[in-house]
């Protein structure tokens, strides 16, 4: 049994390492660059998701976004983001033939590296067993397109005490999102350090395999 459970805690960390991996494959959609569908040169460091004033669980999601070093603030980095709704399934559009999950957003992070995203906590999918998620997606100015672990909710029932701890055994644990209420809307700060020159060109070479 205990085997069993820890196979199930892999699996389940494996999944959120894929963003939308069920989801996409079933659907078959190209997201290899939704962070281009809105001109980067337009952005600011403040967006709001389409249809957060109907949401119930509104959330302000604000951080910070640091170079390799985890302290010089990250200037002009863009951050995206997409997200399941409420009940955890992707609200999929079509413009042309272009289909995209419509719970989106862009910023672009100002002098100090800070942004805030106005977005709603998103659902669960239990039909994959798959944990409440929000996927980032991170575009620097002189680098690539790269996908960061997607955020996770401490309340979310199926991210257990066990698999917590494995994260932060593995130094995982910040992606884990810790909500207060602020004047009748729930808060998170999500702070991110950029990944390394060096990093980047050891995952793109794997990618190239």
């Amino acid at each position: 049994m205990k085997y069993l459970f820890n196979f199930f805690c892999i699996l389940l960390l494996f999944i959120t390492a894929h963003p939308i991996l069920a989801q996409k494959l079933e659907h078959n959609i190209d997201f290899n660059s939704p962070i281009y569908d809105r001109p980067l040169d337009q952005l600011t460091n403040t967006d709001t998701i389409p249809d957060f004033k109907f949401k119930e669980n509104k959330l302000k999601l604000t951080g910070t976004i640091y170079q390799s070093d985890g302290v010089t603030p990250a200037k002009n980095v863009v951050l995206f983001i997409e997200q399941p709704n409420e009940d955890g399934t992707f609200d999929l559009r079509e413009t042309g033939d272009d289909r995209y999950v419509f719970h989106r957003s862009w910023v672009k992070t100002d002098a100090n590296g800070k942004y805030t995203l106005y977005t709603f906590v998103p659902g669960g999918d239990r039909r994959y067993n798959q944990l409440q998620q929000i996927f980032p997606l991170i575009k620097t100015p002189s680098k690539s397109v790269y996908a960061v672990e997607s955020l996770l909710f401490e309340e979310d029932p199926l991210l257990t005490k066990r698999c917590v701890n494995r994260m932060i055994k593995k130094g995982d644990v910040n992606r884990i999102l810790k909500l207060k209420s602020e004047d009748g809307i729930l808060v998170a700060e999500h702070n991110i350090t950029l990944e390394s020159d060096k990093t980047l060109e050891s995952d793109n070479t794997l990618a190239k395999l």
